[in-house]
C-alpha cells in the first residue's frame, strides 16, 4: 500500500513530465471516464440503491446523466477553452502579443460528499481533467457502496499515473490534508469546511468550497397553486431532501399558505401514494446517525406538523413532512435541514419576506414562485445567493453553461462546464515583446523628466474614442 505522500509524489512526477498538458491526453481521459459511466451503469445504479435507496429515475437524471452530459459538453468545447485569449492593448503595447493562457495547476484533491456520491465527485474531476491537472479523489465513506465502486473503477479506466482514489473516514481525510496540493475542491458541510480551510492555509493552497445552507423558497403574489405545489414538492423531497440546493424553508403569506397546504397534500399523495413508506420512489436517509439527527431536530421544533412526521428507524425512513407556525428562532431554522422537513414561515409583504430571507446567511440557491415579473426581479435585485431560479427548484444546476457555486457561507468558487475549467486553471498573463521601438521605451528610463512623464502617460492611457485591440 502506498502512503499518501507516495501517491502524491507519483502524481506530481507525472504532472511535471507534461503528460496531462496536450489536448489529446485530456480528451482521451475524458472519453475513458465516459466509458466508465456507460459501461458500468447497472453497477452504479445498484451502488446508489444500496447507499440511499435511490430510485433508478433519480439516480439516472441526477447522477449518471449529469456526469455524462458534463462530459459531452466538455469534450465538445475543450479545444476552444484552451485557446489563448487576446486582450486589449494601449499604444505602448500596440506591437506586442498580449493574451491570457490557461495552464493547469498541478495535483488537485477532490473531496466528495455522500448525498450525490458519484456526480459531486466526478463533475469536479471532469473540470480537473479538462484543465490538464492530475487528481486525487476522496469519496465519502458514508456512501460505502459508491465509495468502493469508485475505488474499483477509476484505476481500471483512468491513467493510474495521473489519477488516484484514497478511501477512509475523517481521520484518513485529516491525514491526507497534511500534504500540499495545488488546489482543494471540497463539497460538503460548513463545519468540515472550516477544517479544510485551516489545513489548506498551512500550505497556502487555494480552495473551492461547495457548501449549502438554508435555501429559501418564496411564494408571493399571483401564482398557480397546483403547479407551485408540484414543483416545490419535487425539488424539496427529491433524494428525500438530502440536496444542498433543496428548498430548506418556505416563506409566504398566511393566505397563500392556506391555499397551498391542500395542494401540497394532494401532490404528496400523487407522488408517493397514501403510504409513502411503501413507495419505491422515495429514498431513505443515508445513515442511522443522520436519521437520529433529523428526528431530534423535529422533536425540538415548536412548529406544528400538518403532513407527515412518520418514521421508521430500522429502515431509516422519514416521511415527507410539512410544518406550519414555525418561527425564525425555531430549531428547524438553526441549521441546514438536509432532510424531508419543510417548515413554512409567513410574511405578509414582499419587503418583510425579503428581510426575513436576508437575515439568514447567503444561501447556495434562492427560489421565487410568482407570475409577476416585478416580484421576481425585486427579489433578484434585493437578495444574494449562489444561484437563483424562478418558478422551479434545483434544475438550474443541471445547465452546464451556468456556474454552480455559493457565496459567503454557502461557499466560494464555481464549476460546471467552462466555469470548472477556469476554476482549476491558472490564467497566466502573457506579453510577447520584440526589440523594436526602443526609442519609445526610452521614455521610461532615467534620467526622469516631466516631458518624459507626460509622453509616457499619453502612450499608456486608454483612449475611449478608439479600439485598443
Amino acid at each position: 500500500m502506498e502512503t499518501h505522500s507516495q501517491i502524491l509524489d507519483r502524481l506530481r512526477s507525472s504532472f511535471r513530465s507534461g503528460i496531462t498538458v496536450p489536448e489529446a491526453f485530456r480528451q482521451a481521459q475524458l472519453k475513458q471516464l465516459m466509458s466508465l459511466m456507460t459501461e458500468n451503469e447497472d453497477q452504479i445504479l445498484d451502488a446508489l440503491k444500496k447507499d440511499l435507496a435511490k430510485p433508478k429515475f433519480e439516480s439516472v437524471i441526477a447522477e449518471v446523466d449529469m456526469v455524462i452530459n458534463e462530459l459531452h459538453f466538455t469534450i465538445a468545447n475543450l479545444n476552444s477553452w484552451m485557446q489563448p485569449e487576446y486582450v486589449s492593448k494601449n499604444l505602448a503595447t500596440k506591437l506586442d502579443d498580449c493574451f491570457v493562457r490557461r495552464e493547469p495547476l498541478g495535483v488537485v484533491l477532490i473531496i466528495g460528499p455522500w448525498n450525490y456520491p458519484l456526480q459531486l465527485l466526478l463533475s469536479p474531476l471532469i473540470a480537473a481533467i479538462g484543465a490538464g491537472n492530475c487528481a486525487i479523489l476522496k469519496p465519502s465513506e458514508v456512501s460505502a457502496a459508491t465509495d468502493a465502486l469508485v475505488a474499483e473503477l477509476i484505476p481500471k479506466y483512468m491513467s493510474q499515473d495521473c489519477y488516484a482514489v484514497v478511501r477512509g473516514a475523517a481521520e484518513e481525510t485529516k491525514a491526507l490534508l497534511k500534504n500540499r496540493f495545488d488546489h482543494i475542491f471540497y463539497t460538503g458541510s460548513q463545519a468540515v469546511a472550516h477544517h479544510i480551510l485551516h489545513a489548506a492555509a498551512d500550505h497556502l493552497t487555494p480552495v473551492t468550497l461547495e457548501l449549502g445552507g438554508k435555501c429559501p423558497c418564496l411564494i408571493y403574489g399571483k401564482v398557480n397553486i397546483p403547479y407551485a405545489a408540484r414543483r416545490l414538492a419535487w425539488s424539496k423531497f427529491f433524494n428525500t431532501g438530502q440536496s444542498c440546493v433543496a428548498p430548506d424553508f418556505l416563506v409566504c403569506s398566511k393566505a397563500t399558505r392556506d391555499a397551498l397546504l391542500p395542494a401540497l397534500r394532494q401532490t404528496l399523495e400523487d407522488f408517493y401514494s397514501k403510504e409513502p413508506e411503501s413507495s419505491a420512489d422515495l429514498p431513505r436517509i443515508v445513515s442511522p446517525r443522520h436519521w437520529t439527527r433529523l428526528m431530534e431536530l423535529l422533536k425540538r421544533s415548536k412548529g406544528k406538523v400538518v403532513m407527515g412526521g412518520e418514521s421508521n428507524e430500522e429502515s431509516k425512513y422519514i416521511a415527507p413532512t410539512v410544518l406550519v407556525d414555525v418561527a425564525e428562532d425555531d430549531a428547524l431554522m438553526e441549521e441546514e435541514i438536509f432532510g424531508p422537513f419543510l417548515p413554512i414561515l409567513t410574511a405578509e409583504t414582499l419587503e418583510e419576506a425579503i428581510a426575513l430571507i436576508n437575515r439568514q446567511e447567503k444561501p447556495l440557491a434562492l427560489y421565487v414562485f410568482s407570475e409577476e415579473s416585478s416580484v421576481v426581479n425585486t427579489v433578484l435585485e434585493k437578495s444574494s445567493s449562489g444561484g437563483f431560479c424562478s418558478n422551479d427548484g434545483i434544475i438550474h444546476m443541471a445547465l452546464p453553461t451556468l456556474p454552480f457555486g455559493g457565496v459567503g457561507a454557502s461557499g466560494f468558487g464555481s464549476y460546471h462546464g467552462r466555469w470548472g475549467f477556469e476554476t482549476l486553471s491558472h490564467q497566466r498573463a502573457v506579453m510577447l515583446r520584440g526589440w523594436t521601438l526602443e526609442r519609445l521605451n526610452g521614455l521610461r528610463y532615467p534620467p526622469y523628466t516631466e516631458d518624459k512623464l507626460s509622453w509616457l502617460r499619453w502612450t499608456t492611457s486608454a483612449k475611449p474614442s478608439c479600439s485598443l485591440m
